[in-house]
């Protein structure tokens, strides 16, 4: 047994040893020389019969030993040679560095390199710029090497940017035109150094940048800008001439609507920025920049209202991404894992949207925007429960209309967290609850059913998942074609062969169509997950488990924040405010605050009577105060 117990602790917990001293390759000592020749002769027969073979091999050996004689008195020639001429003697060979180890130093190494200033003269610069980018090899990294003319003088000079990312017209018509013949011009440029020249006569481009080192301008270059390098500055240029293949503004397709703007975001920084401000138009809209990535350095934004959004609240959020050291980030959902305050907590803490139109209604309550260049869909932080359960056409609909659909969508959660369990919990434990007759129809619906009912339920529920996942992936029309039809099929022939009951197949499907009734597909696929847990506490205890789940994952919920605002709010905890547009919708005249939980500057969002034509009517100034005249 001991044995046993020691064999299974040398496999499992197996660490090989480093050694203490590195290996060295030495030469062979005299006496393991003989035995190896001893082994040879062994190994060739041992002992000669024939004496002219025996001969043979005496001249053989003579021969041999001859030439390794005259070799070791070269290799002594040659370190007498090298004590003279003060050459260091060659190093025995050690063991070689283990590569995961050579490929840390060598990464460690070349982050922290710096690559330095910018040299003067622009032979350096040239040779620098080539070996940052392997110019010889780079087939998309271009350089142009022209000469301008300046207060007389000429200087050589040369760009260098990344085909395919820069425009082509922009970069001629703005930089290269005016060095080449602007500068042959005469200009009033006596009081001028030659760096202002060309700053402020040469180069009508609109974004111009002074670098001082290679790395400001290989972030420039890298991001589809361009360098500009001329002899016996010190300094360089960089100029932004992005014109990368972009999409345009499209649709949503993960927020449809009927009512509102049909203009969604796009993988572009810059011009998701500029829908936000088309739709804002408030001077005090702040867009702060931030780098994340160490190596993708991906251009992200902070994007706030400075006169609504709470100080420390920006505060947060910046730090939050300053503090981010990652290699690469390529989409929001990334970020968004890396900003989290739970990660375990099945609900999402923060709203991702594709709708400028969205983005805009939460900025203007006080919360604050992060966009990530590459990635169509913002997040929006920090948010609440009920946020995720609203859609953004509840502002567009009538207040009858929109409390509707959310009392509609507050149904379809319900029916996709708990219908499953419930009839699993009132079949097995409380069939008391049932009316006769529907006890009876379901105890002979399943009569030939040879599963438990939680098997049932499990296939049923693993096999429509199954279903929408495939859907999802197979493009085109198809998919929609594969989710009808398959659900069709095996539905029907899971009845016909008695795997199932026609009852759990409604269930089953009433299920799957609720969980399509939420907005939010994060919060959708949360709920989807949660639904399986419920499941297996319904066949434990029946309605008792169901309850206990409930508490257990509200307590969760309760505990849980976004950037420091509570999850449940105004419930859990209760705050002093107005519930306004909660959980079901309110007119729109009565959204007077601002949410208090966020701590706002300005938490009045309008008058108390915001239309105007009511005033009139019924005599009562703007401010709400009755008229002295009436």
């Amino acid at each position: 047994m001991k044995s046993i117990k020691t064999y299974l602790k040398a496999i499992f917990l197996f660490s090989p040893g480093k050694p203490k001293d590195p290996f060295i390759l030495e030469a062979p000592s005299k006496d393991e020389e003989q035995d190896s020749k001893k082994d040879s002769e062994q190994g060739h027969g041992g002992i000669y019969e024939h004496g002219a073979e025996k001969e043979d091999d005496i001249r053989r050996n003579k021969m041999k030993k001859e030439s390794e004689d005259k070799e070791k008195g070269d290799i002594k020639e040659q370190e007498k040679r090298r004590s003279k001429e003060n050459i260091p003697s060659r190093k025995p060979v050690i063991q070689p560095i283990p590569l995961e180890e050579k490929d840390n130093a060598h990464s460690d190494k070349k982050e922290d390199d710096d690559i330095g200033d910018i040299h003067a003269s622009i032979k350096d610069c040239l040779e620098k710029i080539k070996s940052i980018y392997t110019a010889d090899i780079n087939g998309d990294f271009k350089i142009r090497e022209f000469r301008i003319r300046v207060k007389g003088k000429i200087y050589s000079a040369f760009v260098c940017f990344f085909d395919g990312m820069i425009d082509r017209l922009l970069v001629n018509i703005s930089i290269l035109q005016p060095l080449m013949t602007l500068s042959t011009l005469p200009i009033d440029t006596e009081e001028q150094s030659v760096q202002e020249v060309i700053y402020n006569h040469l180069m009508p481009q609109n974004q111009i940048k002074t670098c001082k080192t290679y790395q400001e301008v290989v972030d420039e270059v890298n991001f589809g800008g361009i360098g500009i390098f001329i002899d016996s500055l010190g300094v360089a240029f960089s100029g932004d001439v992005k014109g990368w293949e972009h999409r345009t503004v499209d649709k949503p397709t993960s927020e449809l609507n009927i009512r509102g703007p049909k203009e969604a975001f796009n993988e572009t920084n810059r011009m998701n920025t500029a829908l936000l401000r088309k739709t804002l138009k408030d001077e005090n809209l702040i867009v702060e920049d931030v780098l994340i990535g160490t190596r993708s350095k991906t251009p992200c934004s902070i994007v706030y209202i400075k006169n609504l959004a709470n100080s420390s609240l920006v505060d947060e959020v910046r730090r939050r991404m300053k503090s981010i050291k990652v290699g690469y980030l390529q989409d929001s959902g990334e970020l968004e894992q890396l900003l989290e305050d739970s990660t375990f907590l099945p609900a999402p803490q923060m709203l991702l949207t594709e709708r400028p139109d969205r983005v805009a209604s939460y900025l203007g309550e006080g919360r604050v925007g992060i966009i990530v260049h590459g990635s169509p869909y913002v997040i929006i932080a920090p948010v609440t429960l009920f946020n995720l359960i609203h859609s953004p056409e509840d502002s567009y609909l009538r207040y009858p209309y929109a409390t509707l659909l959310r009392f509609i969508r507050i149904m379809g959660i319900l029916f996709t967290l708990l219908l499953p369990s419930i009839y699993l919990a009132i079949t097995n434990f409380h069939q008391e609850m049932l009316p006769t007759d529907l006890l009876l129809a379901i105890a002979s619906s399943r009569e030939k059913v040879p599963f438990p009912t939680i098997v049932s339920i499990l296939i049923m529920e693993l096999a429509f998942e199954l279903i929408r996942e495939a859907g999802i992936r197979i493009p085109g029309p198809i998919g929609t074609t594969l989710g009808i039809v398959g659900a069709l099929i095996l539905g029907q022939a899971a009845v016909s062969a008695n795997l199932v009951s026609p009852i759990l197949i409604i269930i089953v499907a009433v299920t799957g169509i609720g969980s399509f009734a939420i907005p939010d597909f994060s919060l959708g696929y949360s709920f989807r997950a949660i639904r399986f847990i419920y499941l297996l506490l319904a066949s434990i205890s029946g309605l008792l488990g169901i309850a206990l789940g409930i508490f257990v994952y509200l307590l969760f919920l309760a505990h849980a924040h976004s950037f420091g605002v509570p999850f449940l709010v105004p419930f859990a905890p209760k705050t002093t405010g107005k519930r306004t547009n909660t959980i079901f919708k309110t007119p729109l005249w009565k959204e007077e605050d601002r949410p208090d939980f966020l701590n706002p500057k300005a938490v009045r969002k309008q008058p108390s009577i915001s239309r105007g034509w009511v005033i009139k009517e019924k005599g009562v100034i703007e401010d709400g105060e009755k008229n002295k005249d009436r």
